[in-house]
């Protein structure tokens, strides 16, 4: 059992980081908002913000996140938010960092669903990196879940292959079809 925590550790760690930052989406903590520019306030749309700079840092959960964004959307009632061209970064105190990029992403307050596409790469501190052009993450139901191709890269292996879906509470990874593993007989960092 702690052999195979070993081996998914890091598809586990990615997991449940982007649990917690869904998580953190929905619930006000300390926030810090930097540099947005006041585009226009339309009655459907909502707000929308251009160059966002926001920091979530929380105590409690001894976690801080980052997002970058070149555009923010929030919907009339806030419960619907869109952002383009992200980069998300989520710092734990006692965790590697772990940073994702991709072109767009929308999040649901009301469902606790969020998306994320567009050439989605992520990486750790501790050398693992992520490729895939679409997630989807339900923090109600604590899964993470993409049906297209997706690639996962370690100090020792890689995976590729068709789907993916992880369950964050029973921390199992599953790629879901055509599979190729490659083991290194040595780290490539």
């Amino acid at each position: 059992m702690i052999n195979l925590l070993k081996k998914y550790w890091p598809l586990m760690a990615i997991g449940a980081l982007l649990t917690v930052v869904s998580f953190y989406l929905a619930k006000p903590g300390k926030e810090i908002v930097q540099g947005p520019v006041e585009e226009d306030i339309a009655p459907k749309e909502g707000l929308k913000l251009k160059d966002i700079h926001y920091t979530q840092d929380d105590p409690e959960a001894r976690i801080k996140w980052v997002l970058d964004a070149k555009e923010v959307t929030f919907s009339e009632d806030r419960n619907f938010i869109i952002f383009h061209d992200f980069r998300l970064e989520v710092v734990p105190e006692d965790r590697p960092w772990f940073r994702l990029k991709g072109e767009k992403g929308e999040y649901s307050r009301d469902s606790g669903d969020m998306k994320l596409w567009g050439n989605l790469e992520g990486s750790s501190q501790n050398g693992y990196r992520i490729a895939t052009e679409l997630i989807r993450i339900n923090e109600k139901e604590g899964h993470v879940k993409t049906d297209k191709p997706v690639k996962i890269f370690g100090p020792f292996f890689s995976v590729k292959g068709r789907g993916l879906f992880i369950d964050l509470e029973k921390e199992s990874v599953k790629v879901l079809s055509d599979v190729t593993t490659t083991i290194f007989k040595e780290s490539l960092t």
